[in-house]
C-alpha cells in the first residue's frame, strides 16, 4: 500500500471512530460538564475569581489572666483581616480544636501580664503561652504564633511606656538590679535605660490624663515595616484559582478518557474484530496509528471545550501566547492517545487493566498538581512530579493562562509531553498483542 493510501485509511479510520465517539451524546455531554463541575469547585475552595471573598482562619483566644495586657493581646488578634477569632474556655477549646472547628486556640494563663512585662526587661523568666492546634495544620500553627509574636509584643511595650503595670515593672527592676549579678558598667547602662523608660511612661500617663491624646510610644513598640501583597501574574488581570482547576481537572478527564479508548480496543480484541481486520490488506501500524488519531482529536476536541466552558462560566482567559496554548493541548492529546494505546498493550482483560489505569491516572494527576499546587508540595516530592507527564501538561496549561508567559515557555511543556508519547507509543507497539492472552 502506497504511502497516499496509508494515509487516506487512517483519515477514513479515524472520521468513523470519531462518529461512532460522538453519536454517544450522552456520554460527551457528560465527559464535558464533570470536568467543569469539578473544575468550579476547586476553584471555589483555592480562592474562586478575584472579586471572590478569602477565608479566615478560625482561632480562638482563653483570656485567663484579664489583665489589661492580655485584653490587648485578644484585640490585637482580632483586629487581624485573616483570623476570626472566637473567646471560648479551655474545655471547650480543647473540643473544637479537636472536632477541626477551630484550628487553634492560644491560653494566656494567670500572671501572664506581669510576667511578659517583667520578661520584656530581662528582670523574669519568659511566661509559657500554650498553643492547642490541630495536627494537620502545621502550616496554620505557624502562622498564629507569628501573629501572636507580634500583638504581644505591641501589648507589652504599650503596657510599658504608658500602663500601671508598665510604672511598676520598671520600679521592681530598678530595685532589683543590684541582685542581678550584672557588671557595674552593664548595670549602669540598664539603670540608665528604665530609669528613661520610667519617665516617659509618666509623660504619657499625665498625657492621657490631661486629653492630650496619643503621644511618645502610647500604642507601644511595633514591627518597623509593613508587608504589602504583590500577586505576580501576567499582569493584565488578578490570579483566577479556575484556571489552575480547569487545567488539573482537564488533565485528569482526558487522560480518563485515554483509559476508555485503550480499554475499547481490549473489547474489541476479546471479540476477535482486531483478527478480522488484519485479514484485511492493512497494515499494523496504520491500524494503531488510525487508533491514536482518532483518540488525539477527541481529547484535543475535548480539552479545548472545557476551556470555552472555563472561559465562559469562570472568566479564564489565555493570557499567554495562544499559539503555544494550542501546542501544549496538541501535545498532551498525543499523550493522552498513546497512553491509550499503552494502556491496551499491557492490559490483559478489559476490567482489571480498568481499574489498575484508573489508579494509576489519579496518582499522576494529583502527583503532578491537578488537585493542590504542586509548589506546596515537600521538595523531594517535586522531583518526582517532574518526572510525571501530568505535571508538564497542567505547568504548560498554566503557562500559557493566569501565568501569561510566552511561547518559549510552552516549549519545554511541548517537548516533554511528545517525549512521553514517543516513549508509550514505543512500549505500545512493542508489547501490542493482536489476540487475548489466557491467564
Amino acid at each position: 500500500m502506497s504511502n497516499d493510501n496509508r494515509l487516506a485509511t487512517i483519515g477514513v479510520l479515524v472520521a468513523a471512530d470519531i462518529r461512532l465517539f460522538f453519536l454517544d451524546r450522552r456520554a460527551v455531554i457528560i465527559n464535558l460538564i464533570t470536568p467543569l463541575v469539578i473544575a468550579g469547585l476547586f476553584g471555589l475552595v483555592f480562592g474562586g475569581g478575584s472579586k471572590a471573598p478569602q477565608g479566615r482562619l478560625a482561632i480562638a483566644v482563653i483570656d485567663l489572666d484579664h489583665s489589661k495586657t492580655s485584653q490587648a493581646v485578644r484585640a490585637g488578634l482580632g483586629a487581624e483581616k485573616a483570623l476570626e477569632v472566637s473567646d471560648l474556655d479551655l474545655a471547650t477549646a480543647r473540643e473544637q480544636v479537636q472536632k477541626g472547628k477551630v484550628r487553634a486556640a492560644i491560653v494566656l494563663n494567670p500572671g501572664f501580664g506581669a510576667a511578659a512585662g517583667k520578661a520584656f526587661l530581662g528582670a523574669a523568666p519568659k511566661p509559657r503561652v500554650p498553643v492547642l492546634y490541630d495536627p494537620s495544620q502545621t502550616a496554620t500553627l505557624a502562622m498564629v504564633q507569628g501573629l501572636l509574636t507580634q500583638q504581644v509584643f505591641a501589648a507589652v511595650s504599650g503596657d510599658l511606656f504608658s500602663g500601671e503595670g508598665g510604672a511598676k515593672m520598671i520600679d521592681e527592676s530598678l530595685a532589683s538590679l543590684d541582685s542581678q549579678g550584672l557588671s557595674a558598667s552593664a548595670s549602669t547602662d540598664l539603670r540608665e535605660l528604665l530609669t528613661r523608660a520610667r519617665s516617659l511612661n509618666q509623660r504619657n500617663r499625665a498625657d492621657a490624663a490631661a486629653g492630650a491624646g496619643a503621644s511618645g510610644t502610647r500604642g507601644g513598640l511595633s514591627t518597623p515595616f509593613e508587608l504589602t501583597d504583590e500577586p505576580v501574574t501576567s499582569g493584565r488581570r488578578p490570579y483566577n484559582s479556575f484556571a489552575h482547576a480547569t487545567a488539573g481537572m482537564g488533565v485528569q478527564f482526558i487522560l480518563m478518557m485515554g483509559i476508555e479508548a485503550g480499554v475499547g480496543l481490549l473489547l474489541l480484541r476479546r471479540r476477535g474484530l482486531w483478527l478480522r481486520l488484519r485479514a484485511a490488506p492493512l497494515a499494523r501500524g496504520t491500524m494503531l496509528a488510525a487508533r491514536v488519531g482518532a483518540t488525539a482529536a477527541r481529547s484535543l476536541v475535548m480539552l479545548l471545550v472545557l476551556y470555552v466552558g472555563a472561559m465562559l462560566f469562570f472568566g479564564v482567559r489565555i493570557d499567554g501566547s495562544v499559539p503555544g496554548f494550542i501546542g501544549v493541548a496538541l501535545a498532551f492529546a498525543l499523550t493522552t492517545a498513546a497512553f491509550g494505546l499503552l494502556v491496551a498493550a499491557l492490559g490483559r482483560t478489559p476490567d482489571a487493566t480498568r481499574g489498575i489505569a484508573i489508579f494509576a491516572t489519579l496518582v499522576m494527576v494529583m502527583l503532578g498538581g491537578g488537585w493542590v499546587p504542586a509548589f506546596l508540595f515537600p521538595e523531594w516530592l517535586q522531583g518526582i512530579s517532574a518526572a510525571l507527564p501530568t505535571r508538564w501538561a497542567i505547568d504548560g496549561l498554566e503557562a500559557m493562562t493566569w501565568r501569561g508567559l510566552g511561547i518559549a515557555e510552552a516549549g519545554a511543556a511541548i517537548a516533554a509531553l511528545l517525549a512521553f508519547t514517543l516513549a508509550f507509543l514505543a512500549i505500545a507497539v512493542w508489547r501490542f498483542r493482536w489476540q487475548e492472552v489466557e491467564t
